[in-house]
């Protein structure tokens, strides 16, 4: 394989306490490091750089490890501005919306769904991921789920089984209209209050999701995954949520949660519980929320663009780093919520609006989201590592926050038998 020696980066980023300065991010100035095929074989200063098949001078830019975007929900057709801007107009959002993405995606071809994957990935690397996890959510009957994981597997291998998003409308699975609340009277909790009819039958695609659904999915999945969110009647709530991650488990599959994104409630408790490698959103959170995760191995995955594109409050970061907790940092790309996939305008966010500082919102959107997808393999810069790399036009990881919007971030391609 051919080598290619790295020279002139003014600060090297590697995420790993044993190197350089010794803090967390592991910085290095005047720094070098060997690619060997596509793994990293040296690192180290430039003084004492090893010689390699190819060189290439950075002339004092930054190096950082890839971003790791591990929450984003890139297949999909059609967009939803018009709702985008009724929130800008006061509009509140309660998790619905779907079904018009639903609908749009499920007309599309494939070879149309392939196009806009294929350029959203692109869009991802020129903004300096490396890494991207997508989830399925946007087809809600079996074919259709198929062939989401399918087209997201042609990209990444961090794919996530969503079938259990919404409840689907009437009709499109073929179910019955059920109420809701009544289906719900009388259980521990219930506190009465208007009736919300949730346009399915609930039961029936519970089952679907858990049963003829999964069965065909898991095989092409990594991941599972529920929208638990008992304040929202279009997502599920914790006993559906349970049934979900644990049929998930039964079959294979790693776990993860949206949890806790419109009110307290049973998501990010249920996460730990059943050892789920992140809970995502985490803006509303109790005190027994926080003490949980921080005794758990479940990452908190914050997603401060959701809350840039809701006028939603942001999650409190600095109570969960306080606390002990392990944070990641990702885009949560998708039509409805946050139609962005800038793991730069993410780091910005954390650092003006969730009390980050900029070296914990970098090492939350690289070895943060290595760590809520399992990876060790990511996010750290060391020898062994996977050569996922992000230059940055600029001298230090600090102009990432401290410009934000400016394409300064982009995935580094190396040429073969580049010599500058």
């Amino acid at each position: 394989m051919t080598t290619t020696l790295i020279t002139g980066i003014g600060e090297l980023v590697t995420n790993d306490p044993a190197v350089g300065d010794g803090s967390r991010l592991g910085l290095l100035t005047d720094a070098a490091l060997v690619i060997d095929g596509d793994a990293i074989a040296w690192v180290g200063s430039a003084v004492r750089a090893p010689t390699a098949d190819a060189r290439i001078h950075l002339g004092g830019r930054a190096l950082v490890p890839g971003f790791v975007d591990s929450h984003t929900h890139l297949v999909f057709a059609g967009d939803r501005a018009g709702e985008f801007a009724a929130r800008m107009a006061g509009s509140r959002y309660d998790g619905g919306g779907i079904a018009a993405t639903v609908a749009a995606t499920r007309a599309a071809t494939d070879d149309h769904l392939r196009a806009l994957l294929a350029a959203r990935v692109a869009e991802l690397r020129a903004q300096g991921t490396t890494t991207v996890e997508i989830k399925t959510g946007y087809g809600l009957t079996v074919t259709e789920e198929l062939r989401a994981l399918r087209l997201a597997g042609e990209v990444t291998a961090e794919t996530t089984f969503l079938g259990a998003h919404v409840m689907p409308t009437a009709g499109s699975t073929g179910g019955e209209r059920v109420d809701r609340q009544e289906r719900t009277a009388g259980a521990a909790g219930s506190t009465g209050g208007p009736r919300v009819d949730a346009g399915t039958d609930r039961d029936g695609y519970l089952r679907l999701v858990t049963g003829e659904m999964l069965a065909v999915c898991a095989p092409h999945a990594r991941w599972i995954d529920v929208f638990c969110e008992p304040a929202s009647p279009h997502a599920f709530d914790a006993d559906e949520a349970r049934t979900v991650l644990e049929a998930g488990r039964a079959a294979g599959l790693g776990l993860r949660v949206h949890g806790n994104q419109l009110a307290t409630g049973p998501g990010v408790r249920l996460a730990v519980e059943l050892g789920a490698a992140s809970v995502d959103h985490c803006t509303h959170l109790a005190g027994p929320d926080v003490d949980a995760l921080a005794g758990s191995a479940t990452v908190a995955t914050l997603l401060p663009g959701v809350e840039f594109s809701t006028r939603s409050p942001y999650p409190d970061a600095r109570r969960l780093l306080d606390a002990g907790v392990t944070v990641a940092l990702a885009t949560d790309c998708n039509p409805g919520t946050c139609y962005s996939s800038s793991m730069p305008l993410v780091i910005a966010l954390a650092v003006r609006e969730m009390g980050m500082t900029p070296a914990e919102a970098l090492w939350a959107a690289t070895a943060g989201g290595a760590r809520a997808l399992r990876r060790d393999d990511i996010g750290v810069l060391a020898p062994g590592r996977r050569a996922d790399i992000t230059v940055l036009d600029a001298p230090s990881h600090l102009h990432i926050a401290y410009r934000p919007g400016v394409p300064i971030a982009r995935a580094l391609e190396i040429e073969p038998g580049r010599e500058t």
